[in-house]
């Protein structure tokens, strides 16, 4: 990432008034805006920008406290943030953290992009202050992972999620700057992650994949702009008793094979506790019974799915002789039946 001299940039020494700073770019932003170049308007849109991204700086007293500050440690910062950056995408790679900064607009005439030296210390925070760009910019969007069991879905209500936010830096306020040096928490990003408690609703019935917004709990606003929004994509871990598809549940019941051949009443676990069912009699083996109405609850339109329950028939491995003896009496009793 290649350091920019912002004062050499504007032709202004270090110690310049902010008055002189302002008639400075002033000047520059006259002669090299690209409506006033038509000979050549991509060399003077990319002199435009690099005064533009100079006089955001250091028009502006924290910024340009903040770029005095770096002086030769700005590679060491550099490498540091670069670090937090990297950071961040691979948590957005493996799905528990994701963000994006929506900053909008651009350069006049299409000019757009500043340099990777002030994105990545100013956090492309505003651009030159016009009448059609205002500073105050609202904050990005935050997604992250929502780890639920499938318990928390059929309850619903309120649960408590512990989540790793970026935020401001506490020590230098989001500044990147401390007693005029460069701020040793953040590594003069402005930026730290910390992790969050939040208060989360759960719906009812809430699926694999859908997005819980929690308005203005995103990234915080530039310049008095709002913070975004934080989205939770709610993913369900293994239930060791259930399979979901849909609002339906599906159950593996092991049943007696008497059960299954003389039929009778069973106990089946249900979410809301175990309930009795009718086997019929004769049922075969991975036979699905349903119980209407013990799924998941529907998110719309009320009411619930239902429950399927799959019999798996179990055998004695114990026998002793005399049941070995009435199961061979049984045998031969169909020895002439067809298999």
């Amino acid at each position: 990432m290649h350091y920019k001299d912002y004062y050499e940039v504007l032709g202004v020494p270090k110690s310049a008034a902010e008055k002189d700073v302002k008639s400075a770019y002033r000047k520059l932003a006259r002669k090299w805006h690209p409506d006033a170049n038509p000979a050549n308007p991509k060399a003077a849109e990319e002199r435009f920008k690099e005064i533009s991204e100079a006089y955001e700086v250091l028009g502006d007293a924290d910024k340009r406290r903040k770029y005095d500050a770096l002086g030769s440690d700005w590679q060491s910062a550099a490498h540091q943030a670069e670090q937090q950056r990297r950071y961040r995408d691979t948590q957005a790679e493996e799905g528990r953290y994701a963000y994006s900064q929506g900053f909008g607009g651009g350069a006049p005439n299409g000019a757009s992009g500043f340099s990777d030296f002030f994105d990545m210390f100013f956090s492309g925070i505003g651009r030159p202050r016009t009448a059609e760009r205002p500073f105050a910019q609202r904050g990005g969007d935050l997604e992250t992972t929502l780890e639920l069991t499938l318990r928390d879905a059929f309850a619903g209500g309120s649960k408590a999620v512990p989540l790793q936010i970026e935020e401001p830096c506490p020590h230098c306020g989001g500044t990147g700057v401390l007693n005029n040096a460069i701020c040793p928490v953040c590594h003069g990003t402005g930026r730290t992650i910390t992790t969050k408690r939040f208060d989360v609703a759960i719906p009812k019935g809430v699926r694999e994949g859908q997005r819980i917004r929690l308005a203005g709990q995103g990234a915080h606003g530039v310049g008095g702009g709002p913070a975004g929004d934080l989205y939770l994509v709610v993913h369900f871990s293994d239930d060791p008793t259930y399979t979901r598809k849909g609002d339906d549940l599906y159950i593996d019941l092991p049943v007696s094979i008497y059960a299954l051949i003389l039929g009778g009443d069973v106990r089946v676990p249900t979410m809301t506790g175990d309930v009795t069912m009718t086997v019929p009699t004769g049922t075969q083996g991975n036979k699905l019974l349903r119980l209407s109405g013990r799924g998941m609850p529907k998110i719309k339109g009320g009411g619930a799915g239902d429950q399927y329950v799959r019999l798996i028939g179990t055998f004695p491995t114990d026998l002793s002789d005399r049941e070995r003896e009435l199961f061979g009496e049984l045998a031969a009793l169909r020895s002439n039946d067809k298999p």
